[in-house]
């Protein structure tokens, strides 16, 4: 193996999933995605919560601002900005409705984005391994459920 090929695996620890088939690989992360969150309290964590903010959709702004007793464009404009990619994201981390218990006071209602955090448990895991890459940095029951895949791959 050349210097550059083990830099690219050294500086892409995900980069060797790509070689398993898309359904041993989506198996492998449902598993590991069950196994983890039977175990893992993201209320002792909530780092995703303190550190990144969510993509908010139409669908999700529409749907907080009724549960805020708000119009969505009031609830635009008090808690999101328009990100360098035009997407609306909070104005700023942490997330305005993380409480001191790590509760979030919008769970119910709560982004799209934020239900579907770290993403393992979907389908079409080869597709979205740059952001699982992303995640496991943030997020530590992501990194347990990667571990986990990459032992049940070998």
């Amino acid at each position: 193996m050349s210097k550059r090929k083990r830099h690219k695996k050294k500086g892409h620890p995900l980069e060797a999933l790509k070689q398993i088939k898309p359904a041993v690989l989506d198996n492998a992360f449902a598993e590991a995605d069950e196994e983890v969150f039977a175990e893992f309290d993201c209320l002792t964590c909530a780092n995703c919560c303190k550190t990144t903010g969510p993509l908010f959709t139409d669908g999700d702004i529409e749907r907080i601002a009724r549960h805020l007793n708000m119009r969505p464009g009031s609830f635009t404009e008090t808690y999101l900005r328009i990100d360098e990619d035009g997407d609306y994201v909070l104005r700023s981390v942490p997330c305005t409705f993380l409480g001191e218990d790590n509760r979030c006071s919008i769970y119910d209602v709560r982004p799209k984005a934020c239900r579907e955090y770290p993403h393992t448990h979907q389908k079409r895991q080869h597709s979205i391994l740059h952001l699982t890459e992303k995640n496991i940095a943030i997020c530590p029951a992501a990194e347990k459920i990667v571990q986990k895949v990459m032992q049940a791959v070998k």
